[in-house]
This record gives structure tokens, sequence and C-alpha cells, in this order.
């Protein structure tokens, strides 16, 4: 008996490591979260549904920058990829929402990438036409398609643009969804 409870003791122990182990390995995300979004749709996530629906050219699109009530807290907030948001932004993100710069990835020399896809990351705007934030937009770009960078840079910045129209202002984008 004295050999069986040692050997059920240590079976129980080893699992027991084990479940531990794969529970933080399963827990540990691929990109940090920092910030958690209210149960409730906010507007932001409105406007990416919205924007999803009514461009089929589109892989994703996500909106990035500070949530009201943080301090260089960088964020997804919204998107089409819901398990991302409250995602660490990159130091590619915090730029543009701090710089107000474009970036143009066409992500030609990226082999792990299944898609193939052309991002677009600018700086987000309100209506008042005053950097707030990021938009990324990630399009589909088969080979062949024929798209130039221009092409892709055109058509982002007239969808970012359009948007603006619909941005009161940044702290609108937190509010609850109508």
């Amino acid at each position: 008996m004295t050999t069986f409870m040692s050997f059920a003791r240590a079976a129980l122990l080893g699992a027991a490591l084990a479940l531990g182990t794969s529970a933080a390995v399963c827990a540990a995300p691929d990109h940090p979260k920092n910030w958690t979004a209210p149960a409730a749709k906010i507007y932001a996530q409105k406007l990416s549904d919205e924007i999803m629906a009514s461009h089929p050219e589109l892989i994703s699109v996500t909106f990035h920058g500070v949530p009201p009530g943080q301090t260089e807290v960088y964020t997804m907030f919204a998107g089409s990829y819901p398990d991302r948001i409250g995602n660490a932004d990159d130091p590619d993100d915090i730029d543009i929402s701090k710089k107000g710069i474009t970036i143009l990835d066409p992500r030609w020399h990226r082999p792990n990438d299944t898609v193939k896809k052309f991002v677009m990351m600018l700086p987000l705007r309100d209506a008042a036409g005053e950097n707030v934030g990021e938009i990324v937009i990630a399009y589909k770009n088969p080979v062949g398609s024929g798209k130039t960078e221009k092409d892709f840079f055109l058509a982002s910045t007239h969808l970012r643009d359009d948007l603006m129209k619909k941005i009161p202002s940044y702290a609108a984008l937190f509010e609850p969804a109508k």
C-alpha cells in the first residue's frame, strides 16, 4: 500500500505540474492585453462592423489608441478580430498615433502570412480633422491583382476620410453603440 500511495502521489504531482504548465502556456496570449473593452459594444466597434460589411475587399480593419482615462496605454480598442481587442500596440502603431504618420506595408517578404495582403496604417481622424489614434486597414491582395501601392493608399485614405465624418470626437468612439 505504501508503494501504491507513493506512486499515486507522484502521479498526481506530475499531473498537477503538467496541467499547471500547460495552463500557463495556454493562458499566455500572443500579444499581452493592456485594456479590457466594456461589456456593451462601443461605437468604434459598430463602425468597424459597418466597414467590414460594406467592403468585401478587406481582410480586416482595426482602431488603435489610448482609451479614455488611460495614459500611454496604446491598444487596439475595436476591430474585425474581437479576440485581439485589448492587445498592446506595437511601436509602429504608437508612432502613427503619436506622430500622425502613414505606413504602407505591402507584406512582400512575409513568408508566414498565409493570405496575400496589403496593410495600410493611417492616423485616425475625427470630424474636426484632428489625429486621434490609428486605423489599420488590411486589403486582400491576391497575386496578379495588378494593384499598386498608390491604389491601396488612395482607397484607404478615402475610406478613412469618409469615416472621420462619423467621428464627432475621440471619446465618442468609446460610447455605447446605438
